[in-house]
């Protein structure tokens, strides 16, 4: 019998949802909403699909291994050399890539408790320990993360805003934190959902990596991007650190169609403005309406948020499916009682709400 690692023995898969379509064959229903994954409840850009169009001829060939013109454009509008960057196939290739390159077997990465499921994953996937450290008050516990420390502490995994309470990192906080940070353990500061936070005390990664080659910066075309299904992503980190990062990178990790809607996103503005509106809309009158159910909820600073039902969710998280409204249940996250909603269309929306009241009623 094949010898497989312990580590992977032990893991536990990311749980991935079902396709909507066959979760409509399954339950009988002719139409769903999918409000689980925090994707971008809006098509692509229509640049970016016209590119994607245009490029289709091409599919023949290999992709631009070096992703060089999204590399250029991206440098020019961060504010950063293209060797400043590496780019990759979604937020879950760099989690993944840094995680080779840093560990050992036995190494630590700390990080908060709940988090995002693939710190955790990807971590084991190397043999390296998760040392988790429980929220404080549905926020990163920064001085509980420094206390985490020891000698086997490779790196630090932060994602700002986190995932799945939608809470935020002030500025000030984060420089205290970087600076008393030890030079040698790296710090990722994942900002998937930094394109929704409306906070002004906010301060991003990009702020800090030029003086401190420890931090490493991810940003994600999923979210606000509206590019979710290309799964194209990237790392901003000192031109040594991405040197690493490329020699584990595979050759032609992000696509052809990924890399030519990427660039074509980058310049379409007002589509994202119009999807940062909605959102932030939206996330007000669901608020709104949450309130009204007689139910709590944890604002955010993300397209998604938290609703606390007062009640184990699993049970309605299934009646809901039946009413053809998929969300997030947060059992897997040590959250029983909450379920989590991607804020989408007014339709979408206004569907949940009415279907939630009504499993509510019903007990």
């Amino acid at each position: 019998m094949l010898k497989v690692s312990e580590s992977i023995k032990e893991l536990v898969p990311y749980p991935p949802g079902k396709p909507k379509e066959e979760l409509q064959r399954e339950l009988g229903i002719e139409k769903s909403f999918k409000l689980a994954s925090n994707e971008s409840p809006l098509p692509p850009s229509p640049r970016a699909i016209s590119a994607m169009m245009e490029a289709l001829g091409e599919l023949n060939r290999y992709p631009d291994g070096s992703c060089y013109y999204l590399k250029e454009r991206l440098a020019e509008v961060l504010g950063v050399a293209p060797g400043n960057l590496v780019l990759v196939n979604g937020s879950n290739e760099l989690i993944q890539l840094l995680a080779a390159i840093l560990l050992a077997p036995g190494d630590e990465v700390v990080m908060s408790e709940p988090t995002f499921l693939m710190y955790s994953i990807a971590v084991r996937g190397q043999s390296g320990v998760p040392v988790k450290v429980p929220q404080n008050a549905n926020r990163h516990d920064l001085e509980g993360l420094l206390a985490a420390l020891s000698e086997r502490t490779r790196a630090v995994f932060i994602d700002n805003p986190l995932n799945p309470t939608g809470q935020i990192i002030s500025g000030d906080e984060l420089s205290g934190f970087v600076a008393r940070l030890p030079s040698d353990v790296l710090l990722l500061l994942d900002e998937a959902y930094r394109d929704f936070v409306e906070r002004e005390d906010f301060i991003s990664g990009l702020e800090l990596f030029r003086d401190h080659p420890n931090v490493v910066v991810g940003r994600t075309f999923s979210k606000a991007y509206g590019l979710a299904g290309l799964r194209v992503a990237y790392g901003v980190a000192s031109e040594e650190m991405i040197s690493y990062l490329d020699r584990v990178r595979q050759p032609f990790n992000v696509n052809t169609l990924a890399q030519k809607a990427a660039l074509a996103a980058l310049g379409d503005q007002e589509y994202l403005e119009n999807t940062l509106s909605l959102i932030s809309r939206e996330k007000g009158r669901l608020y709104s309406e949450i309130k009204g159910l007689g139910l709590d909820y944890i604002p955010s600073e993300t397209n998604f948020f938290l609703i606390d039902l007062k009640r184990e969710a699993e049970p309605v998280f299934d009646a809901l499916l039946y009413k053809g409204v998929i969300v997030r249940s947060m059992k897997s996250y040590g959250l029983p009682d909450y379920i989590r909603i991607t804020v989408g269309t007014e339709e979408e929306n206004s569907s949940f709400i009415a279907a939630l009241a009504e499993v509510l009623e019903a007990g």
